[in-house]
C-alpha cells in the first residue's frame, strides 16, 4: 500500500501492452526493474527449436539451422506451435517421425493461415487471383531491395483468396528507405497486374489490404521516420488534433507522391517482364502453390 516496507517480497508481472497499464502500477516504487523480452534472434530460435524437437522423432532431412533462418520474427510460442503442428500432422498421416516437409507445412500454416478448403472459386476468379499474386511475386523478385519471396499461392487462406509470403534471409533490426520503398512497390504489384491483363475496368477489391499497407508505410515514412524533404525531420503524430491543416495537407501530398511513384515503378517493371507474369500465373493455376526457388527458376533468376 506504500505506507510500510515489505521485506522479502518480490512481485513479478508480465504484459504485452505496457502502454495501457494504470499509472499506479508504473510509477516509481512499484515495478522498478523492467526486463524487455523481444522475439528471439536466429541463435535463440535455433536453441528453442532444438529444445522442442529434442523429445520428438525427426527425419534426417530436418535442418534446424535452416529452419531457424526461415522463421525470422517468430516468437517462442509460435516456434512451439510450429513443432507441435508438424508433429500432429505427421501423426494424423500415420508417420512415425517428423520430416522437413511437415515442418515447412506447419510454417506456412502459421505465416499464411489455415487453408479454406470449403471455398469454391470460379475459373475466372482463380485466373484473376493467379495474375494478382504473380504481380506481387514478379515485383518482389525483380526489385533489388525487396524482401525475399517465401511462397506464392492461390489457395484461399483466412480472408484472402491467395497470397505471396515473404521471409527475410537474416534478422533485421532496422529497415532502410530503399527497403520500405521496395515494399510499397511490391504492394502495388497485384493491382498493376490486374490492370495490365484485364484492363482498368476489371480491377477488383482484391488490392484493398495491399493499398492499406502501402499507404500506412508511406505515411509512417513521412511522419515518423523523417524521410520526406518537404515535411522534414520533425516527427508528426498524424492522428493528433494539434496537427495543423496545412501540415496535414502537406503530409497527404507527400504520401500520394510516394504511392504514385511506386505505382509507376511497378507498372514499368511488370510491363518489361510481362512474360514472367504470364509464366507464373499459368503455373499457379496448374499447381496452386510455388516456392521461392521455383518462382526464381521460372523467371530465370539464379538462386544463391
Amino acid at each position: 500500500d506504500g505506507f510500510e516496507q515489505n521485506e522479502g517480497i518480490i512481485v513479478i508481472a508480465a504484459t504485452n501492452i505496457p502502454e495501457q497499464l494504470d499509472p499506479a502500477l508504473t510509477r516509481p516504487g512499484r515495478f522498478d526493474r523492467h526486463v524487455h523480452v523481444p522475439n528471439p534472434d536466429i541463435g535463440g530460435r535455433r536453441e528453442i527449436l532444438t529444445h522442442y524437437l529434442a523429445d520428438k522423432p525427426t527425419d534426417e532431412d530436418v535442418d534446424v539451422e535452416a529452419l531457424a533462418r526461415g522463421t525470422s520474427g517468430f516468437s517462442g510460442a509460435e516456434l512451439f506451435n510450429l513443432v507441435n503442428t508438424a508433429a500432429v500432422q505427421a501423426a494424423v498421416s500415420g508417420e512415425t517421425s517428423i520430416g522437413a516437409a511437415r515442418l515447412d507445412w506447419a510454417k506456412d500454416r502459421i505465416i499464411m493461415g489455415v487453408e479454406r478448403k470449403s471455398a469454391v472459386l470460379t475459373e475466372e476468379s482463380k485466373k484473376l487471383t493467379a495474375y494478382h499474386e504473380a504481380g506481387h511475386a514478379v515485383v518482389a523478385l525483380r526489385t533489388p531491395s525487396a524482401m525475399p519471396v517465401h511462397k506464392a499461392t492461390i489457395v484461399p487462406r483466412g480472408n484472402a483468396l491467395g497470397m505471396v509470403s515473404y521471409l527475410p534471409e537474416k534478422d533485421q533490426m532496422n529497415l532502410t528507405r530503399q527497403q520500405m520503398l521496395a515494399h510499397i512497390d511490391v504492394c502495388m504489384g497485384g493491382r498493376v497486374a490486374e490492370e495490365l491483363i484485364f484492363g482498368s475496368e476489371e480491377i477488383t477489391t482484391g488490392a484493398s489490404s495491399d493499398l492499406q499497407q502501402a499507404a500506412r508505410l508511406a505515411r509512417e515514412m513521412v511522419t515518423r521516420y523523417g524521410m520526406s524533404e518537404k515535411v522534414g525531420l520533425a516527427s508528426q503524430d498524424y492522428a493528433s488534433d494539434e496537427l495543423s491543416s496545412e501540415t496535414r495537407q502537406l503530409i497527404e501530398i507527400e504520401v500520394k507522391a510516394m504511392l504514385d511513384a511506386a505505382y509507376k515503378r511497378a507498372k514499368d517493371l511488370l510491363t518489361q517482364h510481362e512474360g514472367d507474369l504470364h509464366t507464373i500465373a499459368r503455373r499457379l493455376l496448374d499447381s496452386e502453390s510455388l516456392s521461392g526457388s521455383e518462382l526464381k527458376e521460372l523467371c530465370g533468376i539464379a538462386t544463391a
